[in-house]
């Protein structure tokens, strides 16, 4: 519980309001009055008029001057067109300028944005910063969902795919796979996949070599797609890149299972594996997955049919302009 003290520091009506008036936050809480206490030291005040009298009219004229302290911010904030110095935009800009550049993850990444300012940011109701998706296609972003089967020689499994993540930026994506009638124990299969999309971070070399894959591998296994075969002597050069690879009709990939999903400790189960990697090939244009399944010990050259699970255009933000 406060105690009084012999230390109180000494106030009057002029340091109170200079110490507030000084403030440059937002207005501060003022100090109750009630826990004030006048020093027995502090100067005398005018005649008939009592400490409590000088106090009240001193935090009165503090409040009022905070006030139009605030007016003067609220002001410059409604209208930073009107401050000094402020740079203004150019209203002459063309509406058809290109943004294919801009909005392609391909594009110039060594070009700098200006950071809104505190006062443009302000202005609007909401933020003004726009989010720009970070995926070129409608049929693989995150959400997706593709079914179809996987069919070897001797049986035919039902798949389902959802893409969890996309990244074109960085080449990379994931997701999950769930087969079907893959054992009798494990009626329903899911794994945990992440994919490489072959551009100008990756080759259509496999660099990993746990993977198991040589270069004889994957020269075998690209060339069962069509839209791969033109591409087919540039791709044997060790220096090829792949570029403008976001603006193709097809997209070239590698996915990999890493492990089962909910109980990702599972590393083998028998009569299955995941050990292995997809070949995949997307049309960007149709939504459709085609994939090979390679594994040094499964059997060979087992086809992945997918085709896109129609949304009705669900997408996870909207922009009108």
């Amino acid at each position: 519980m406060p105690t009084p003290s012999d230390n109180t520091p000494r106030l009057d009506a002029t340091s109170i309001l200079d110490d507030i008036s000084a403030r440059t936050t937002c207005p501060p809480e003022l100090e109750r009055p009630s826990l004030w206490r006048e020093s027995p030291e502090s100067s005398p005040t005018a005649e008939g008029e009592t400490p409590d009298n000088a106090l009240s009219r001193a935090i009165a004229s503090a409040q009022s001057a905070l006030i139009r302290s605030d007016d003067a911010i609220a002001h410059t904030v409604s209208d930073p067109l009107n401050t000094p110095g402020a740079p203004m935009k150019d209203s002459a800009k063309p509406d058809d300028e290109p943004v294919a550049g801009r909005l392609s993850p391909t594009g110039d990444q060594s070009r700098s944005t200006n950071t809104p300012s505190s006062a443009s940011l302000l202005s609007y109701e909401f933020s003004n910063i726009r989010l720009l998706p970070n995926y070129t296609s409608s049929f693989l972003r995150p959400g997706s969902k593709f079914t179809g089967t996987q069919q070897s020689d001797r049986q035919i499994y039902n798949v389902d795919v959802e893409i969890k993540h996309v990244d074109m930026v960085e080449s990379y994506l994931c997701g999950y796979l769930r087969i079907q009638g893959l054992t009798e124990d494990h009626p329903t299969l899911t794994t945990f996949f992440e994919g490489e999309i072959i551009g100008t971070k990756h080759t259509f070399k496999t660099r990993n070599e746990a993977w198991g894959a040589t270069e004889k591998t994957d020269m075998h296994h690209w060339a069962r797609f069509p839209a791969w075969r033109p591409l087919a002597k540039q791709a044997k050069r060790p220096d090829f890149t792949y570029r403008n690879f976001a603006q193709r009709e097809h997209i070239f990939m590698r996915w990999k299972e890493y492990f089962l999903v909910p109980d990702h400790r599972v590393r083998s189960i028998s009569g299955a594996s995941f050990e292995g990697f997809y070949y995949i090939c997307f049309n960007q244009v149709a939504g459709d997955v085609t994939g090979i399944y390679f594994h040094a010990k499964s059997e060979k050259y087992q086809q992945l049919e997918l085709k896109h699970v129609e949304d009705h255009g669900c997408t996870p933000a909207i922009e009108f302009r």
